[in-house]
């Protein structure tokens, strides 16, 4: 009865991550803006590579991310450029994302208005025949057809949308991933498909009294018009280079936020999840940690380098 009521709860809990919430969530979403807005390619106007991993539920998930985007000049102007390389592991699933983000930069009496486009690819894996460590037992579902017998694969095309508008003291953005909502099939049955995911994003520099400190407050909403999850983030910083603070996820999680500069334009960042939803039962917290680093090749490197992305 134990090993039944454990594999139970593990279905269920990979059943609700992955139907429940497509997209992987950051708790440093605040720097890596790329992965949900195409519209962001650009907005440091310098080339900058970002590097994150998450460790997710004592590690029933796994992700990792590789990224760049830079400012080009095209046609007489300033636009933006971005990849993403996202390998997502969860449960019996294997999903990988390979996504180029192009912006066109509009200026505007707000500020600087980026709007992206995020065409790609996705190669989704599932290994119909599994292991439960916890239960130790082997699974095989040949009673349900639905399922696959073995290791299957799809690959599709993926497409998103964004707008990004920013100045040097806050920004805003508005996206939708998943536009066309590509179908995901094996043996030739159309299993599932990707639910279009929306983004609301903001962020503002506050100035403290004291002119080594600031308050770096930012949210994220997310929906996909069937349930809607937020995070609210705040960072106070120390003289630009070392900042900690708290993030809110809404009935998921809290997290604590540590980061540093650790030499010009390079940045390292810690958080840690203590799981406040039921999913809690099946691993104490989750880990992430990312590395970024930004180079301008217009300016000495001597220089201080500022980027809106540290918002």
């Amino acid at each position: 009865m134990k090993k039944a009521i454990s594999f139970l709860f593990l279905i269920m809990s990979v059943t609700i991550a992955t139907y429940g919430q497509l997209d992987p969530q950051y708790t440093n979403n605040m720097y890596y803006k790329l992965g949900v807005n195409p519209g962001f390619a650009g907005t440091g106007e310098a080339i900058t590579g970002l590097m994150i991993n998450r460790y997710q539920w004592s590690g029933q998930s796994k992700v990792l991310v590789f990224s760049a985007d830079a400012a080009v000049n095209a046609f007489g102007r300033s636009e933006g450029v971005g990849i993403s390389v996202m390998s997502d592991k969860l449960g019996f699933y294997d999903n990988t994302w390979v996504t180029l983000s192009l912006a066109h930069k509009v200026t505007t009496s707000l500020g600087t208005l980026g709007l992206g486009l995020s065409p790609g690819v996705f190669n989704f894996s599932l290994n119909g025949e599994w292991e439960v460590p916890d239960a130790g037992m082997l699974v095989q579902p040949e009673s349900d057809p639905s399922i696959p017998q073995g290791e299957v694969s799809q690959v599709g095309f993926d497409v998103g949308f964004g707008a990004f508008l920013y100045t040097n003291n806050y920004y805003a953005g508005l996206s939708v991933t998943h536009l066309n909502q590509a179908a995901v099939m094996y043996d030739d049955v159309a299993t599932d498909f990707l639910v279009r995911d929306y983004y609301l994003m903001g962020g503002y520099n506050i100035k403290l009294p004291d002119p080594l400190f600031e308050l770096w407050p930012s949210f994220l909403v997310k929906t996909d018009l069937a349930a809607v999850q937020f995070d609210i983030n705040a960072n106070i910083v120390y003289n630009e280079k070392i900042w900690g603070g708290l993030s809110y996820r809404h009935q998921d999680a809290i997290a604590l936020l540590l980061g540093m500069e650790l030499f010009n334009g390079m940045r390292i960042g810690y958080s840690f999840d203590f799981t406040t939803s039921a999913m809690s039962r099946s691993g104490f917290g989750s880990h992430e940690i990312f590395i970024s680093y930004s180079i301008d090749l217009e300016k000495n490197r001597n220089q201080k380098y500022k980027s809106i992305r540290f918002l």
